[in-house]
C-alpha cells in the first residue's frame, strides 16, 4: 500500500486522469459529506408550517442558530453567507470528530485545509472587488504608501496559508501528543512492572485511562474548537473585506 506525503493511504490511481490518486483523505471526506447530507435529508423530511415533531424543532433550532451566528458576527447584509459558513463549520467539525471512530481524519491532511482556505480566499477577493471595484481593489495594495505594495501582496497571500496551517497544526499536534503519551506510558509500564510474570507484563496497564481522556480532549473538544475558530476567521476576513 502506498503512502502519500500527508500520511493518508493511496487506495487507487485513476489512469485516464493522469494517475490522480484516490486517497484515504478523499474517501473519508466523501463519507463525512454522505453523513452530513443524510442527516440533512432526515431532518428536513416531512416539514410542516408549524413544527409538530422533535425532529423539525431540532432542524429549525439549527437553522436559527446558524442565522444568528453569522448575522451576529458579520451583520444582516451577509445573511447570504449563512449556508456557506454553516456548511464549512459542520464539515470541519465532523471531519475532526470522525477520528473518534478510529478513521483517518480528513483534516489531518493539509490539502483539506488548503482547499478550504483557498475557497475562503476567493470569497475575500470577490468581496473586496465587489465593494471597491477592480481598480479600488488593486489600489488597496498600494495603501498607505506605494512602497508597501510587495508587503501587502505577501500579506494577502499569507491569509489562506495561515488559516490552513493553523487548523492543520492543531489537529495533527493532538494526534502526535496522544501517540507520544501512548508510547511513554507503554515504556513506563514495562519499566515499573517488568518484574511481574510475562503474561501480566505484556499488558500495558498504564495505558488504561489517561489516553482516553486525552483522546476526548484532542478529538472532541479541540476538534469542535478548531472548527469554530476556522469559521470565525472566515467571517472576520470576509466582513472586513467589505469595509
Amino acid at each position: 500500500m502506498e503512502i502519500s506525503v500527508s500520511g493518508a493511504k493511496i487506495y487507487y490511481k485513476i489512469p485516464i486522469f493522469g494517475g490522480i490518486p484516490i486517497t484515504e483523505t478523499l474517501v473519508n471526506t466523501w463519507i463525512v459529506m454522505a453523513i452530513i447530507v443524510g442527516l440533512c435529508i432526515w431532518l428536513t423530511r416531512g416539514l410542516k408550517v408549524h413544527a409538530t415533531s422533535k425532529k423539525q424543532i431540532v432542524a429549525e433550532f439549527l437553522v436559527e442558530t446558524a442565522n444568528n451566528f453569522v448575522c451576529g458576527n458579520m451583520g444582516e447584509k451577509f445573511k447570504g453567507y449563512v449556508p456557506f459558513i454553516a456548511s464549512l463549520f459542520v464539515l470541519s467539525m465532523v471531519s475532526n470528530l470522525i477520528s473518534l471512530t478510529g478513521m483517518y481524519s480528513p483534516t489531518a491532511d493539509l490539502s483539506t485545509e488548503l482547499a478550504w482556505a483557498l475557497l475562503v480566499f476567493v470569497l475575500i477577493t470577490y468581496t473586496k472587488i465587489k465593494t471597491n471595484g477592480p481598480l479600488g481593489y488593486l489600489k488597496g495594495y498600494t495603501q498607505p504608501i506605494a512602497v508597501l505594495t510587495p508587503f501587502n501582496i505577501i500579506s494577502e497571500i499569507a491569509t489562506p496559508i495561515s488559516m490552513a496551517f493553523r487548523h492543520f497544526g492543531n489537529i495533527v499536534s493532538g494526534s502526535v501528543i496522544t501517540t507520544l503519551v501512548y508510547a511513554a506510558l507503554a515504556a513506563l509500564s514495562h519499566a515499573l512492572l517488568g518484574w511481574l510474570p510475562q503474561a501480566i507484563n505484556n499488558i500495558p496497564l498504564f495505558q488504561v485511562g489517561l489516553p482516553a481522556f486525552l483522546s476526548v480532549y484532542f478529538d472532541l473538544f479541540s476538534g469542535c474548537l478548531q472548527a469554530f475558530i476556522f469559521t470565525m476567521l472566515t467571517m472576520m476576513y470576509i466582513s472586513s473585506a467589505a469595509e
